[in-house]
């Protein structure tokens, strides 16, 4: 009877095992079907409803486990979990690798990254249009020489008065509102233009005496222009505003870091798909039209629909983004969240001119990392002015200009979105070094027959079109260039050069930098064309001296580069053999 008894509870207790195994194993396979078990967040965990399932068993009619066969179910469920992964992985892993390589961007994050690249694009297809009607408008009515004047006393003074005006009033306003508050301005105003302003240009602008100086004239046109000087200020603003203040603020906020890796490069990929649409756009519109004015204006109420239209796609994507995120905060996909008590990370400090310059003077290498961004700024300003002074030699009328730049900006996007692939690997395999050097070498040789061309051509350029037909299409390509391989090499190499730094040479160097040589580089480019335009006439007359100091800055450049580079490598020894010395003390 005793043995009969025993084999009874043995048999019974092989039953109870079974069911559970069999049960469990059934809610395995059929719980992620129902949404009842998912796999997410950063680093993989798994998340499930919090619910009894001691209790839900024995409802169930199931038997519960005890302790030790509960751990003996569980090494068995992990083994056919590996099993049935390496068996779901066989055969297709490389496309899995190829995925991750190309697009690493899991499921669940979808609809956010999508949603983040759609607003991006949203703001550049609105600049790029934009741009390339400030360009048509005040290239056409005041001349190219007058972009000199109107980035130093317009643009510049209206960019302080806005960061002022920002600050203000985001201790008002919460961020979403924030948000609304300084974008929905900017399309206020060109409806206004596009409605009211540019079909009364003829009674808001007063009529232009004949006889002015040409020396003064590209100056004080943009007062009698007024309106168009004021879309083209506006215009700028939005470059600046929407890019880094409306996107990538939030962007920042909402991105945590190990998702911003693999998100940041793919927006910037992505957002160059827009100059090439927004080119097009304009290009299309001004196609329709005749070589009027009045056509002009047609054409800038459609573009201008479609920039309307693309501002209302910005704000219902800001709106589906905020929402995206607070459900993803709310299921723990991004992790814990931060402590609103504990402190920040710190802020970037807020530097003088005069500090920047004492700061930059004091470390050599910092100054060196300076003479590549004054440069870049300088030679990029000292090209394109005389350039667009060629397109509008050779588009004397606004449907042509528009048409032209229209063109140039989907060239642009088509080279930025080409050359940022190959760009990473000239770092990869070429080195800092090359990778730092290929800029101005390549913009110095794009440069050489463009100047040549200019220089030599007769003044009255419109008796020599082949000369001048020459010029704008060999700046075109080199203006194309120079803004590709920005994105694509000098940009990549410029942050890299903070890398070794000590935290306060890199957050300090980077203040002083941003503060003094940015506007160094984008203005003085600017003050040195409008003397030449003041003593010469023109920017024509003055091609010669105007190569001159664009060849002087391209040989500042590559100094600073060659010098930079040693110093660089020096660093990067440096830090390897601290690392390593690291390691033996910690063996």
């Amino acid at each position: 009877r005793r043995k009969t008894r025993r084999g009874l509870a043995s048999r019974c207790k092989m039953q109870r095992s079974s069911s559970v195994l069999l049960a469990a194993t059934f809610a395995g396979l059929v719980a992620p079907s129902f949404g009842l078990v998912r796999l997410d967040g950063p680093a993989g965990r798994i998340a499930s409803p919090s619910v009894d399932s001691r209790k839900n068993l024995q409802r169930s009619g199931v038997p519960s486990l005890t302790r030790t066969e509960g751990l003996v179910l569980n090494s068995k469920l992990e083994k056919a979990s590996e099993t049935s992964q390496a068996l779901r992985l066989k055969g297709g892993s490389w496309l899995e690798n190829v995925k991750n390589a190309l697009f690493p961007i899991e499921g669940w994050e979808m609809p956010k990254f999508f949603s983040m690249s759609c607003m991006m694009f949203m703001i550049i297809y609105i600049y790029t249009t934009v741009r390339d009607t400030k360009d048509t408008l005040v290239v056409s009515a005041c001349g190219a020489e007058s972009i000199t004047f109107l980035k130093v006393y317009g643009v510049l003074p209206a960019a302080t008065l806005f960061m002022v005006l920002y600050s203000k009033m985001s201790s008002i306003f919460s961020k979403d509102q924030l948000f609304y508050v300084t974008s929905l301005p900017f399309f206020a105003f060109y409806t206004l233009f596009a409605f009211v302003l540019y079909p009364n240009r003829h009674i808001i602008h007063p009529p232009m005496p004949a006889d002015m100086d040409e020396r003064l004239k590209y100056s004080v046109s943009l007062l009698y222009n007024w309106s168009y000087s004021l879309f083209y200020i506006v215009s700028e603003l939005w470059g600046s505003v929407g890019v880094s203040v409306l996107f990538w603020q939030m962007a920042n906020d909402i991105t945590p870091v190990w998702q911003a890796n693999r998100f940041y490069p793919l927006f910037g990929q992505l957002a160059n798909i827009a100059p090439i649409c927004a080119g097009q756009t304009v290009a299309y519109f001004a196609r329709r039209s005749d070589s009027s004015d009045d056509s002009f204006g047609v054409a800038l109420q459609g573009t201008t629909c479609l920039i309307l239209a693309a501002g209302v796609c910005l704000m219902g994507l800001y709106a589906n983004i905020q929402r995206l995120h607070a459900a993803d905060e709310a299921s723990g996909r991004l992790g814990d969240k931060p402590d609103p008590s504990a402190k920040g990370k710190k802020k970037k400090p807020k530097m003088s001119m005069g500090e920047s310059f004492k700061f930059l003077v004091q470390q050599k290498y910092l100054g060196y990392l300076c003479i590549l961004v004054v440069s870049y700024g300088l030679s990029i300003n000292l090209t394109e002015v005389i350039w667009k002074k060629m397109v509008k030699e050779a588009h004397p009328n606004k449907k042509e200009y528009q048409i032209f730049m229209g063109n140039y900006s989907s060239m642009v996007g088509a080279a930025t979105f080409i050359i940022i692939f190959f760009g990473s690997n000239i770092v990869k395999h070429l080195g800092w070094k090359v990778g730092a050097l290929t800029t101005p070498v390549l913009m110095g040789g794009l440069a050489a027959p463009f100047f040549a061309y200019v220089i030599t051509m007769d003044r009255d350029v419109k008796k020599n079109k082949q000369a001048l037909w020459t010029a704008v299409y060999v700046g075109m390509v080199q203006n194309i260039l120079s803004k590709a391989i920005k994105y694509a090499l000098f940009d990549p190499t410029k942050e890299m050069a903070y890398i070794p730094l000590d935290q306060e040479s890199k957050v300090k160097g980077k203040a002083a930098i941003d503060v003094l040589a940015a506007r160094i580089g984008k203005s003085g480019g600017a003050l040195i064309q409008q003397m030449i335009v003041l003593v010469m006439g023109n920017i024509i007359n003055g091609a010669s001296v105007v190569a001159a100091i664009f060849f002087a800055t391209i040989a500042v450049w590559i100094y600073g580069v060659i010098g930079l580079a040693a110093m660089f490598e020096e660093k990067i020894k440096e830090g390897k053999a601290a690392d390593k010395a690291k390691g033996k003390a910690k063996a």
